[in-house]
């Protein structure tokens, strides 16, 4: 079967696929759809529309109005495909794998499987509006009292050079530590809880994801 004309909803939805680091499968399943669902809907046009529901529950996970996913814009401005406007929030997806403030923990595979929705407006207020990010969790007491396992972090993946909090990927494992250089080209590793040693590495053994941006945490 030929492909499909790559409409601009089809092409928007693939752009917004790859912004997110995310896959059509892995949002086909948060659909509860069929695995193949989007990468038919894309490469083969079928369907031809998405369904209002699949629709708004794409749009709120990237953040966006309904209208680049193939909503009638008419509609949209009605007010008859939801209550709140998509358009004022943005999803920050959450990666399935923990950032280790201990021992250290092996990364799975970046594909998010659920999403925080916050305002522009909050993130603009946050200091955060532009950012790259991804929410996980951090396991381990490593960077206590600052971050408690257990703790949701947001990771901006655009800061990703200077000192301070970062989420890095030593070989297979990441951890959350305090960033700091130390002799040229060497980088230390720094716990919150004294109980754990510095670890001083070349900074080519150290692949650096992003900065930590925002903490949040059950009390």
């Amino acid at each position: 079967m030929a492909m499909a004309e790559m409409t601009s909803d089809r092409a928007r939805l693939v752009e917004l696929t790859e912004k997110s680091r995310t896959s059509l499968a892995s949002l086909s399943a948060m659909l509860g759809r069929n695995p193949s669902y989007l990468q038919q809907f894309v490469r083969k046009g079928s369907p031809r529309k998405l369904e209002e529901a699949d629709r708004r529950k794409l749009a709120e996970f990237f953040g966006v109005d309904e209208v680049e996913l193939g909503a009638d814009p008419d509609l949209q401005r009605a007010g008859k495909t939801g209550d709140l406007q998509t358009v004022d929030f943005i999803a920050v997806p959450r990666l399935a794998l923990d950032a280790s403030a201990g021992p250290g923990a092996f990364s799975a595979e970046e594909i998010s499987f659920d999403a925080f929705r916050f305002s522009r407006r909050w993130l603009r207020e946050m200091g955060l509006e532009g950012a790259d990010l991804s929410a996980i969790r951090v396991e381990g007491d490593s960077m206590e009292p600052t971050l408690r396992s257990g703790d949701e972090i947001f990771v901006d993946r655009n800061k990703r050079s200077g000192e301070g909090i970062h989420v890095v990927r030593i070989g297979d494992t990441l951890h959350v530590k305090q960033v700091q250089a130390s002799a040229p080209g060497r980088i230390t590793l720094i716990s919150a809880n004294e109980a754990y040693a510095p670890i001083d590495l070349a900074r080519e053994e150290v692949e650096v994801i992003g900065r930590v941006v925002w903490k949040g945490g059950r009390i």
